[in-house]
């Protein structure tokens, strides 16, 4: 049995409608090719990208001892760029909801040639509040590019027209019990084509935004008291759903959490107990050898002094922290791992829009 537990910032939670059409269509029509519901939890898709990790490469280390190289001191790097496109057109997608994700999405997909967002929908704001939000961030700075309104259905983003829909559409918000969930670096390679709705990562960060002073909160009590004020220990049901993105792991993860007064960036604690026996030296190296190897971008290792606000703005999905874990005996392990729970998660919701769209051409 493996647990872990999030120390965490709770973003809102927005859903996104992304829709596939074809180069030359400019709009999002109904009949678009896939549809994708995405739920906002970075905190178990990290811990399954380590236990993937470890799962992976974890066996083959341990089996040639003899061919690990001594963890020397690595560097907290900028994340990798990974050529994003693999063709001439660009895939054409709409943002249903412009909350925090929403609009990160879109900032990220400004900055690549392969994604080009053509609408958002949201009926509640308009288009001079929508581009006051994108263009201002509180966490992650002011937008740098250009914004401007058009008009009140149309934004103007580095050039690029984008359409403002008032459109009031009912789409899954969080994991569904019917809908198979992806995980970008885990297990997007079982998805196909036939596929119409899917969920990536597995369920929401927090259910309800952190209130700056004592409120009411007649689910969870604790909940209600100042988020600035307090740490509050908090259910998170991420880990029901591991077994859907990786079966072997099915009833063997718990979990617990506590949010913390910091505005962006978490960290998991992931405790586990080993299958087969290895030194905290050998999970380490097998770590390094995913992060550099078969899950470069994704996911990071640093054995520096690091902090939170050190990886605001980090675009992988977990970034392991050498120092801050503990080998209590050879199949015992305490493991720690950050990432920004906003601008990560953001980033693979465009990974997964991409891996669908390769395997909607290859059909």
């Amino acid at each position: 049995m493996a647990l872990y537990s999030v120390i965490r910032s709770a973003p809102a939670v927005s859903s996104l409608l992304l829709h596939s059409s074809s180069p030359a269509d400019v709009s999002l029509p109904s009949s678009a090719r896939f549809k994708v519901s995405l739920s906002l939890s970075l905190s178990l898709s990290l811990s399954l990208h380590l236990l993937h990790a470890i799962e992976r490469t974890i066996g083959d280390l341990t089996s040639n001892r003899k061919s690990l190289e001594p963890i020397r001191a690595t560097a907290t790097e900028v994340p990798p760029v990974i050529p994003k496109s693999r063709s001439s057109s660009s895939i054409k997608v709409g943002i249903n909801g412009f909350g925090r994700i929403g609009r990160l999405v879109l900032r990220i997909a400004s900055s690549r040639d392969d994604i080009d967002v053509v609408a958002v929908n949201d009926p509640f704001i308009d288009a001079k509040y929508m581009a006051y939000m994108f263009k201002y961030d509180s966490t992650h700075g002011v937008f740098d590019g250009t914004i401007n309104v058009v008009d009140d259905s149309t934004l103007e983003i580095n050039g690029k027209t984008v359409k403002v829909e008032k459109k009031r559409k009912v789409v899954i918000s969080a994991p569904s019990a019917d809908a198979p969930i992806f995980v970008v670096g885990v297990n997007e390679k079982t998805y196909n084509s036939s596929i119409d709705i899917v969920s990536n990562c597995l369920a929401p960060l927090a259910k309800l935004p952190k209130k700056t002073v004592d409120g009411p909160s007649m689910k969870d009590w604790r909940g209600g008291r100042g988020a600035a004020q307090n740490i509050i220990p908090s259910s998170t049901g991420a880990a029901k759903a591991v077994g859907k993105v990786l079966p072997e792991l099915n009833g063997k993860l718990t979990r617990m959490a506590f949010q913390v007064p910091t505005p962006n960036v978490s960290v998991v604690d992931l405790t586990c107990r080993l299958e087969k026996s290895a030194s905290y030296e050998d999970v380490k190296a097998a770590i390094k050898y995913a992060s550099e190897g078969p899950l470069r971008g994704i996911l990071g290792y640093t054995d520096e002094d690091v902090v939170s606000n050190d990886f605001v703005g980090d675009s992988r999905s977990s970034i392991f922290d050498a120092k801050a874990g503990i080998g209590l005996n050879p199949s015992f392990m305490k493991l720690v791992s950050w990432y920004d729970n906003e601008w990560g998660y953001s980033n693979r919701v465009l990974d997964l829009i991409e891996h669908m769209a390769l395997v909607a051409s290859h059909k």
